[in-house]
């Protein structure tokens, strides 16, 4: 071999060698992060994300809110992680009984019928039910004055079981939306007289909606209500207690309270 050749070939060489060795790191490096990635449990998540601030899509499709970041911070106090899919309300729970999802988050007021079929965390927020009227609906003082009236509910909520203690079960004066915004925007049209939902979702509308010049009101018989992530019936030998376990340490480390300041407002004693 001429000297111009052998020089060529050592270089040639080396260069294999270089390549080689960085293929190997990279490879190392590929399977180290991946061992890590199975070392952290993975829980899927159906949110109905069509309920700012507590769950919703921001204008990327992003899935945000306070009960969002609820859930990522107990996943980090935990060392798990929560994959969210953007899930309609209705026949959001049975996604839990057929197992294509682990969790259900949709600011699901914790009541005896649904722990039936269901189990649910420690609470995480205090709601009640609140009403809101346009100038329509200017001659409602009480929730008794609905009893005539027309009002936009999202079907299946707690908003929608009120409204049928009151006016009947089939009464065609409940106008029952698939989400919550559709129900204050049907409200917003002036197709019904008032909207009953959520306080936390409704006073989020009217300080978005300042030239509406909503009225809202929360009657005296409306009862506190709680919400909880929900879990799977019976599945509480691992999922529920981390879940619990992560609220409250996030409660007692501050964490929470940050969370809901970054969302009302520190002047607000939504959830409390």
């Amino acid at each position: 071999m001429k000297p111009m050749q052998y020089t060529r070939y050592l270089f040639a060489l080396g260069a294999v060698l270089f390549l080689a060795a960085c293929g190997g790191q990279a490879d190392n490096n590929a399977s180290g992060t991946a061992a890590d990635a199975a070392a952290v449990k993975t829980y899927s998540v159906a949110v109905d994300a069509a309920y700012a601030p507590f769950e919703y899509q921001d204008d990327q499709g992003n899935i945000i809110g306070f009960s969002v970041d609820l859930m990522k911070a107990i996943a980090e106090d935990q060392n798990i992680r929560f994959t969210f899919t953007n899930t309609p309300y209705e026949g959001i729970f049975a996604r839990l009984g057929t197992g294509e999802r682990d969790v259900v988050l949709a600011s699901a007021t914790i009541t005896e019928e649904r722990q039936k079929t269901m189990d649910f965390s420690d609470p995480y927020f205090q709601a009640t039910q609140m009403i809101v009227m346009a100038e329509k609906g200017k001659d409602i003082q009480s929730f008794a004055d609905l009893q005539d009236k027309l009002v936009s509910v999202q079907t299946g909520t707690t908003g929608d079981l009120a409204m049928q203690k009151l006016q009947g079960k089939t009464s065609d004066k409940i106008k029952r939306m698939e989400s919550m915004p559709l129900a204050l925007n049907e409200l917003m049209a002036g197709g019904v007289d008032a909207s009953v939902g959520d306080n936390g979702v409704i006073q989020y509308f009217v300080a978005n909606h300042p030239q509406a010049n909503f009225r809202t009101l929360i009657d005296e018989s409306f009862e506190r209500e709680e919400y909880g992530f929900v879990v799977k019936k019976g599945r509480n030998d691992e999922l529920l207690p981390k879940i619990n376990a992560g609220l409250k340490n996030i409660r007692a480390n501050g964490r929470y309270e940050t969370i809901r300041t970054t969302w009302f407002g520190a002047d607000n004693t939504a959830g409390q």
